[in-house]
This record gives C-alpha cells, sequence and structure tokens, in this order.
C-alpha cells in the first residue's frame, strides 16, 4: 500500500530563486506561487521532491527565517 501525494504539475517559468542565493553552489531554495499554494524544492536537484504549503504557512517559515533572535 502507498500513500504517496502525486507531485504537483508547476511549470518551470513559475519557479523562483532567491536574490540572495549567489550561484556559487550553496544552499538555496526555489518556490512557485500556484493556486492558493507555495511549492518549495532544492535548487539543485530540481527533478527532486517538491513541498506544498499554505501561504499562511510560508509566510511563517519566512517570518522565523528572518528572526534575528533565532
Amino acid at each position: 500500500m502507498s500513500n504517496q501525494i502525486p507531485e504537483p504539475a508547476v511549470p518551470e517559468s513559475a519557479w523562483s530563486k532567491s536574490s540572495y542565493s549567489s550561484g556559487e553552489g550553496g544552499e538555496c531554495v526555489e518556490v512557485a506561487d500556484a493556486a492558493g499554494t507555495v511549492h518549495i524544492r532544492d535548487s539543485k536537484v530540481r527533478s527532486g521532491p517538491v513541498l506544498t504549503v499554505t501561504p499562511d504557512a510560508w509566510a511563517g517559515l519566512v517570518r522565523l527565517a528572518a528572526d534575528p533572535t533565532i
């Protein structure tokens, strides 16, 4: 029995990489906003898994990442 969820079909043109990405092989994610969801993937493994979250969850993650007290 498998409970795998099919990966969303997101066109390549929808993905964007952080402006903070240096392009020198460091860790970076790409994000695509589509139909009330936010899709997140590893920019170095584009054919790899995609994490899909709500816009509120993504905003919360960004707030946590930007918090200098953490």
